[in-house]
């Protein structure tokens, strides 16, 4: 058993679907959220290609690569300090930082999802804000306004809170559709038009949002193209019993987040984006992605394949496990290892539109297509 309730088939990972769970949120409100499984301290299993090369291990001898791992392996160090036994999740986005890409968490109450963006936010040395997304929340409230400065007489236009390095979106499906669109500019082309003026992001940016997966009632779901914009989608799942003992030592007199430092610079993240996209994929890698993307498609259970930029977006994350690996070209082991979190959420199962179900799918699409 992985973390997350992740179990391991033939050196992949997929979600555990016993028949006596809930498969759908409706029957979660009735019978139950699905039991996610406790999970492993780091050092007692996981996926190896998951786990491993982030300045601890496979060190690599090109200076560039070693740099990324080293950054990699000390806020990877710094989050685990405040996240227990949580270290996939922590792992996962730290890919998606270094790959350009934007993260969703979806998962129960309290298990350490907004303290895993707000950690994020504070190992990086950059500006960090935090939006408490409600249905009565507006787009000027997310991305600014203007105001007429009756001194100057003239309009002046005051950021809002999405202008910022790492961007926290918590409960982002409680906001209403219009409120949710407004995001889609800015996670797409890392800019906001304004009254016909547009605005550039700061570099580098990130959104982390978080949703609850369970009391929908007063939600409005993420649309399709939304959840597209995401790199990956994770599921932190309940801490082992060790774990938890240990949260109830640390984190009962104090706030984790207090002795939380700022363990690399807004440059060092740049430099490390620019190695990431210099990493080598093959023709032959490439053509075995576009076969994940068209199994989804074809897929007798599925009403909505993955997407090409679902492609895009796993090549990307491939990339950035290649370089904390050590290695300067992307494997197909690198691919299956991330598929399930960068391509599931993007996966529409006919029967039911649950992310289990659509985990499920897309690790029985990498376990059946053939790596050429």
């Amino acid at each position: 058993m992985e973390r997350g309730g992740r179990v391991r088939d033939n050196g992949r990972m997929s979600y555990p679907s016993e028949s006596d769970q809930p498969t759908s949120r409706r029957a979660a409100r009735t019978g139950g959220y699905p039991q996610v499984a406790a999970q492993q301290p780091a050092a007692a299993g996981g996926d190896s290609r998951l786990m491993a090369g982030t300045g601890v291990g496979s060190q690599s001898t090109d200076p560039a690569l070693s740099q990324v791992q080293q950054i990699a392996g000390q806020a990877r160090q710094a989050m685990n300090s405040v996240l227990e036994g949580k270290d996939h999740a922590v792992r996962l986005a730290l890919i998606t930082l270094l790959a350009g890409g934007h993260l969703l968490l979806e998962d129960v109450p309290g298990v350490g999802k907004t303290l895993l963006a707000k950690s994020l936010g504070r190992v990086v040395d950059g500006s960090v804000r935090r939006v408490q997304f409600t249905p009565d929340l507006l787009p000027s409230d997310v991305l600014g306004v203007n105001l007429f400065n009756q001194e100057s007489r003239h309009f002046e236009f005051r950021p809002g809170p999405v202008f910022a390095n790492i961007v926290i979106a918590d409960e982002i499906n409680r906001a209403s559709p219009k409120t949710q669109s407004a995001m889609l500019e800015c996670m797409a082309e890392s800019q906001a038009s304004i009254d016909g003026t547009t605005y550039r992001m700061p570099d580098p940016f990130m959104v982390v949002a978080t949703q609850n997966p369970i009391d929908m009632e007063g939600t409005y779901s993420l649309p399709e193209a939304q959840r597209d914009r995401f790199m990956a989608r994770i599921s932190i799942g309940y801490p082992s019993a060790q774990a938890e003992i240990d949260m109830l030592d640390h984190h009962v007199d104090h706030d984790p987040l207090a002795g939380l430092a700022a363990v690399t610079s807004l440059e060092s993240i740049m430099q490390a984006r620019d190695t990431v996209r210099r990493i080598t994929a093959t023709p032959e890698l490439r053509t075995y992605i576009v076969s994940l993307l068209e199994a989804t498609r074809r897929d007798p259970g599925v009403a909505l394949g993955a997407s090409p930029r679902g492609g895009v977006q796993l090549l990307r994350a491939a990339k950035a496990l290649a370089v904390l690996s050590g290695r300067s070209f992307v494997t197909p082991d690198d691919v299956q290892s991330l598929a399930v979190d960068v391509l599931a959420h993007r996966v529409i199962a006919k029967d039911d539109d649950d992310p289990q179900a659509s985990a499920e799918i897309v690790s029985q699409v990498v376990s059946r297509t053939p790596v050429h």
